[in-house]
């Protein structure tokens, strides 16, 4: 039986002190939760940019999107052998100077009126691979913040930061951009990553130290070969195998609706984008929601029942708008936003701590760096799917398809061992080989 697999709530080891009376978590907290509001204006600006200031074509502001999302499928691999390689905290620290750098580029270059789609190109590609370095540090440095009964705490606190942003920030970004026009609202967001860079400096908690490699057992590891070995490790862990396939599935599936699901509900639902942005408000609320009930719940019914209960929820979402008559649809719509929101974020905390809480130290950056190249290689793929069916068998027919095939998201999750874990166990070993 898995450790800790089998033991009941009553004689689960008791929480340690509060989170929020743990300055190095603090400090982190607040690098996060400033960084995700910045970010929440560059998401909105950027694109601004291009299409308003710029007057880019179609396939040129298209291009944008693309070029900014590139560095996610090429370098995350990479990525989590450096973060494994390397100490975690000047990874973020370097991440964030380097975004804030390559961000207050473009307000210079505006002001002397040499802004041009190429360096939007080169700022999106940039950031981008700033990002993923920062990601996969991130995932891999909370750990080492924070004891191992505490990750749930931890990660329910972090999406709290991102869910509040993902409700505010767009609408405070709309304003921003609106007063001081986008190019220099982007300033704001550079400013918020040395802010962030600050915070992340002054965190004293010292790292497990990076061991070295022993050149009497033979050469140093390859690139390639570590990459392997973050793939093997992953794969053959019935516990990951099974939540990435879970959410691998779900993305796939998601993309395939989510490409055409603003078009169907404007073409063939007739909603405005005042309708539907009201919609998505409502619905994001189970967003903050999950945030705020996720670590009780889970300390209630178990780590297990949990990924089950809430892969079953996001596996029925679509279902309510492909359902949905023309009367019903922005209730549908808001209804399957609320649903799909509260369950991905709970989804999100406890597998995210679970694979934090699993896997020993120097495999932690392999690890997050494998199980995002799986279950965000399923988006690009699912999304231009979905494009080419709404093309060819309509918008609603699509919107089937995507709803249906979600609905075998949760089985790997649900007949795996996986759903007999209650309290989070600890990791195996640190004799993996990567």
């Amino acid at each position: 039986m898995p450790p800790n697999a089998g033991v009941p709530a009553s004689q689960e080891k008791p929480p340690g002190r509060s989170l929020l009376r743990h300055p190095d978590f603090l400090k982190l907290w607040t690098a996060e939760t400033v960084s995700q509001f910045g970010s929440q204006i560059t998401g909105l600006a950027l694109p601004l940019v291009a299409a308003t200031i710029l007057q880019v074509s179609p396939f040129e502001f298209g291009l944008l999107g693309t070029i900014e999302f590139l560095p996610f499928i090429f370098l995350s691999l990479p990525a989590g052998v450096w973060v494994d390689r390397l100490p975690r905290r000047p990874i973020l620290i370097i991440g964030d100077i380097g975004r804030a750098i390559a961000l207050v580029s473009i307000p210079i270059a505006y002001a002397f009126g040499g802004l041009t789609i190429y360096q939007l190109y080169v700022v999106g590609f940039v950031t981008g691979c700033l990002t993923v370095f920062f990601d996969v540090a991130y995932q891999s440095y909370l750990p080492s913040i924070v004891d191992r009964e505490q990750l749930v705490d931890g990660n329910s606190k972090l999406e709290i930061s991102r869910s509040a942003s993902q409700i505010l920030g767009p609408g405070s970004a709309g304003i921003l951009i609106g007063l001081v026009r986008a190019p220099f609202a982007i300033l704001l967001d550079a400013l918020s990553f040395l802010f962030s860079a600050t915070f992340v400096f002054l965190i004293r908690r010292a790292e497990p130290p990076i061991v070295p490699h022993d050149h009497a057992t033979g050469p140093r590891p390859s690139m390639r070969s570590e990459i392997a070995g973050g793939l093997r490790y992953v794969t053959g862990h019935q516990w990951l195998r099974s939540i990435a396939a879970t959410t691998g599935t779900s993305n796939f599936f998601g993309n395939i609706s989510g490409a055409i699901l603003i078009l169907f509900l404007v073409r063939d639902r007739g909603l405005t984008a005042e309708f539907i942005g009201f919609a998505f408000s409502i619905g994001s609320l189970g967003v903050l929601l999950a945030a705020l009930t996720t670590g009780r719940l889970t300390g209630r019914f178990g780590v297990g029942r949990m990924l089950v209960a809430t892969s079953i929820g996001f596996s029925l979402s679509g279902l309510f708008i492909a359902a949905a008559p023309d009367d019903l649809v922005f209730g549908a719509l808001a209804l399957s936003t609320f649903l799909a929101g509260y369950s991905g974020v709970a989804w999100n905390i406890n597998q995210v701590s679970l694979r934090q809480a699993i896997t020993p130290q120097r495999m932690q950056g392999k690890m997050n760096a494998t199980m995002r190249f799986i279950v965000w290689g399923t988006m690009p793929i699912g999304s231009i799917i979905g494009g080419l069916l709404g093309q060819t068998i309509g918008l609603h027919a699509t919107i089937w398809v995507g709803a249906i095939g979600g609905l075998i998201a949760f089985i790997p999750v649900a007949v795996s061992p996986v759903r007999d874990i209650v309290t989070m166990p600890e990791p195996v070993g640190d004799d993996v080989r990567g």
